[in-house]
C-alpha cells in the first residue's frame, strides 16, 4: 500500500468531534501516515499541538485571515511566544494557515480587507523570524499575496532566514500557470486537493497534470473543499441526500485521480508528493525518521 502525507487537514474541526479517532485510524489504514494540522486562530493552538501529539501527526500555528473579524492584536504577540515556546517540538512544522481571502464580500471591504493584509504580513515576518515555512490560504488573493512574500523576504534582516526563497505550500492553488510558476520560483510547492477531482475544473486539472512533479503535494483539506464523490447539489440536498464530509482517508482516492491526470502509477505520485512535502516543511523529514 502506497503511504501518503496529507499536508493539510483540519481534524481539529468540530465535526470530527464525534468520531475523530476512528477517522485518523480509517485514514490510516488507508495508507495515510501523516497529517499536517493547520491551526486557524490563537483559540485552537494548544488543541491541534495535543492532536498532533497524540498520534503521528504535526501542526502549524497561525491566525487564518477568515478569523481575523474576532482576533486582537495581541494575537499576534500570542503566536510569537507560541512559536518560541514550541521551537524545540518537531512536531511543529509550519506557521499557517496565515493567508488573504478576497472570496468572501465582507473580507474584500474596510477595515476587514485592510486587517488581513496586516496580519498577513506580520504573520511572514514571524515566520522569517523563527526560521519555519509557511502553509498559506489564497483565495482570489494571489497577486497580493505574493506582493506579500516578495516585500517580506526582501526586508528580512541578515540574522533570519536567508535569501528570498521561502519554503512551504501554498494550500489550495487555483490560479493561473504564470502564477504557480512564481510560487514555485519562490521555493513553494502547491497544494492539489477534493477540487481537482471535478471534471468542470478544467484549469485546476490541467495544472495538476502538467505542473513539475516536485512541485505539487496532496491533501484533503478535511472537513472542507469535499472531492466530487462526496458532493451533493442544493437540489440533491433538497430532496434528502446527505453531503458527504470529506476526511483525510479520501486523499488516497484524491491521488489516484491526480496519477491518472499525469499518466503516472499511483505508487509514484504517492512516493513523489511525500518528498515534495518533506521538502515543503522539513521536519516531517526528522518526524518520519523516526
Amino acid at each position: 500500500m502506497s503511504s501518503w502525507i496529507d499536508t493539510h487537514c483540519h481534524l481539529d474541526a468540530p465535526e470530527f468531534e464525534p468520531d475523530r479517532t476512528r477517522v485518523r485510524a480509517r485514514a490510516a489504514a488507508l495508507g495515510v501516515g501523516h497529517c499536517v494540522l493547520p491551526a486557524v486562530e490563537v483559540a485552537n493552538f494548544e488543541k491541534v499541538r495535543a492532536l498532533a501529539h497524540a498520534g503521528v501527526d504535526s501542526y502549524a500555528l497561525g491566525i487564518h485571515p477568515l478569523y481575523v473579524n474576532r482576533a486582537h492584536d495581541a494575537d499576534l504577540a500570542a503566536l510569537d511566544a507560541a512559536l518560541l515556546r514550541q521551537r524545540d517540538d518537531p512536531r511543529l512544522v509550519a506557521v499557517g494557515e496565515i493567508g488573504l481571502d478576497y472570496f468572501v464580500p465582507e473580507l474584500c471591504r474596510s477595515p476587514l480587507r485592510e486587517r488581513q493584509e496586516f496580519f498577513y504580513v506580520e504573520q511572514l515576518k514571524l515566520a522569517r523570524r523563527h526560521g519555519l515555512p509557511v502553509i498559506l490560504h489564497v483565495r482570489r488573493s494571489v497577486d497580493q499575496l505574493l506582493k506579500g512574500l516578495r516585500a517580506v523576504a526582501a526586508s528580512a534582516p541578515a540574522g533570519e532566514t536567508a535569501g528570498r526563497s521561502w519554503q512551504g505550500i501554498a494550500h489550495a492553488f487555483n490560479g493561473s500557470e504564470q502564477q504557480a510558476n512564481v510560487f514555485i520560483q519562490l521555493g513553494l510547492k502547491l497544494g492539489f486537493g477534493g477540487a481537482v477531482t471535478y471534471e468542470r475544473a478544467r484549469q485546476l486539472r490541467r495544472l495538476a497534470a502538467g505542473l513539475p512533479l516536485d512541485a505539487i503535494v496532496l491533501e484533503t483539506d478535511a472537513p472542507d473543499i469535499p472531492p466530487h464523490w462526496l458532493y451533493k447539489t442544493a437540489e440533491q440536498r433538497a430532496a434528502g441526500e446527505t453531503q458527504g464530509r470529506n476526511e483525510p482517508g479520501e486523499l488516497p482516492r484524491i491521488g489516484a485521480e491526480v496519477a491518472a491526470l499525469r499518466g503516472l502509477p499511483t505508487a509514484d505520485l504517492a512516493a513523489a508528493t511525500t518528498r515534495n512535502a518533506v521538502a515543503a516543511l522539513p521536519r516531517l523529514g526528522v518526524l518520519r525518521s523516526t
